[in-house]
């Protein structure tokens, strides 16, 4: 997609092969990896073991689980192979249930069977959370990370039945045309967007919630630091979550919906970003006078930071109605989503895996390599996506492949910019795979970390503990903190 946005024409793709390169892109990324990525992988494995548990509460219902997801990605795979779909990862109506000619009910079934994966995970989580804390783990004592994958927990088991109708309700109108969105049958387009988006905007969080929680503990640990203000980082997460779900309509500004409901959708879009600054606050200050130490797993906390900061800012700007008007669907939208949803997401993912990465496998990496592929991913992502907020502004509207050729030059620094990123993203693929055959012994606890789970052996013995842990401390109670505070 970025080779064919170098030029102004339509060079290498054919205007209904963009169509399907780009939803086929929304669709992989958004719902197979965005949303699942940090829970089910780090969030299985983590949690029971930073609450002192031998597993999650139902290892069945998680072993179904993956074959769930499994499933739905091997039909998205039958969609590809068939020849795609040309909806985008939304699939707005009318235009799916009435004029698109890819496979939509297929790509459809996929979201919908992949959504069942996630509502287990969440259900097993929260059981997990409330019925498996090791003696002494109060919710006082709950690391971070456990807190905000509760709040996202909690986002899965509400908000996807609503999606999952949805699809449904699309599939029925395109297979029987049954009138549900589509005008001409008497339906109603907007309410496809309404129900879309009451679960779609809380997906943001359910993407992104994981990742505040992963940076919380990267912060501490690079600090060896108690982290500051730990109730307010742990009930931001639960106040994230919860107003999450009253904020879809500032998808709609332009749709048609009244100005007061466009007033009040923009004031909690606002309001949504107190609890966000909450963390990077608590952050900020946590780091102050910390014994911080340079490793590749902070430098992608630091990289999280930056781009979940630019993406909150511009995140306010197209939450208030003047500025949305100006900026709607161009590549100031794209900019801003890329920015929270990829760059935050995919930097915390990062910063997890090579945190985690010794605790996991038992095996050092290459720190120096890691830095720079942190590095390599913090430039490329800026010089991806930070012309776009240009072009958006300019007015490039997204979705399109042949564009004006005054944005051409933008467009050559974003493709650019694309080529490190990835770069960035497949170095880790090598010094981390080369470790586990050449990588030292990690030991129990390489970071000087404080927690449950490195009070385990690397990797973690069957059942995680030898002997149930009985916890009498919080968290993150580091000697640094301690010393400062005279104890």
């Amino acid at each position: 997609m970025r080779l064919d946005l170098m030029t102004p024409a339509a060079d290498l793709m054919t205007d209904d092969g963009y169509n399907r390169a780009f939803s086929l892109h929304g669709i992989v990324m958004v719902w197979f990896f965005l949303i699942p990525s940090i829970p089910n992988t780090f969030g299985n494995f983590l949690i029971p073991l930073m609450i002192g548990a031998r597993d999650l509460a139902f290892p069945r219902l998680n072993l179904a689980s993956w074959y769930i997801y499994l499933a739905g990605g091997l039909v998205t795979l039958m969609v590809v192979v068939l020849g795609g779909v040309d909806t985008g990862w939304t699939f707005y109506t009318p235009f799916s249930s009435a004029f698109a000619n890819g496979y939509v009910v297929a790509a459809m079934s996929a979201v919908f069977v992949s959504g069942i994966s996630s509502i287990l995970t969440g259900l097993n989580f929260i059981v997990t959370v409330h019925k498996l804390r090791a003696p002494g783990m109060t919710w006082g004592r709950l690391p971070l990370f456990v807190w905000s994958h509760y709040a996202t927990a909690l986002i899965l088991v509400l908000a996807t039945p609503v999606l999952a109708i949805t699809l449904v309700l699309v599939a029925l109108e395109r297979l029987f045309g049954i009138g549900i969105f589509d005008p001409r049958l008497g339906g109603d387009p907007l309410l496809f967007q309404n129900l879309f988006w009451f679960y779609s905007h809380p997906a943001v969080y359910i993407m992104v919630l994981p990742a505040l929680g992963v940076v919380s503990e990267l912060i501490t640990s690079a600090a060896h630091k108690r982290v500051f203000g730990y109730w307010f980082i742990a009930y931001s997460s639960i106040a994230i979550a919860v107003i999450g779900f009253l904020v879809w309509g500032h998808h709609m500004f332009v749709a048609g919906q009244s100005l007061y409901a466009s007033a009040i959708f923009s004031f909690l879009s606002i309001a949504v970003a107190v609890p966000s600054g909450i963390k990077v606050y608590n952050w900020t200050v946590t780091l102050y006078k910390g014994d911080i130490s340079l490793d590749a797993p902070f430098l992608f906390a630091m990289g999280f930071i930056g781009l979940f900061v630019i993406g909150g800012l511009t995140g306010l700007m197209v939450a208030m109605l003047a500025i949305d008007v100006h900026v709607h669907d161009t590549y100031f939208v794209v900019a801003h989503f890329h920015y929270i949803m990829v760059g935050g997401t995919v930097s915390a993912f990062f910063g997890a895996l090579h945190y985690w990465w010794p605790k996991i496998t038992g095996r050092l990496y290459n720190d120096i390599w890691a830095r720079v592929a942190a590095l390599f991913v913090f430039g490329g992502f800026n010089l991806t996506f930070f012309p776009q907020f240009l072009l958006g502004y300019e007015g490039m509207p997204r979705r399109y492949h042949v564009y004006a050729p005054e944005f051409q030059a933008l467009h050559v620094l974003s493709s650019a910019g694309a080529s490190l990123l990835a770069l960035g993203y497949l170095l880790p693929a090598f010094y981390l795979f080369r470790s586990l055959r050449y990588g030292k012994p990690a030991g129990p606890n390489p970071w000087g970390a404080t927690g449950l789970e490195w009070t385990t052996p690397s990797p973690p013995p069957q059942h995680n503990f030898d002997e149930p842990p009985i916890v009498d401390s919080g968290p993150y109670a580091y000697p640094l903190q301690e010393t400062k505070d005279g104890a």
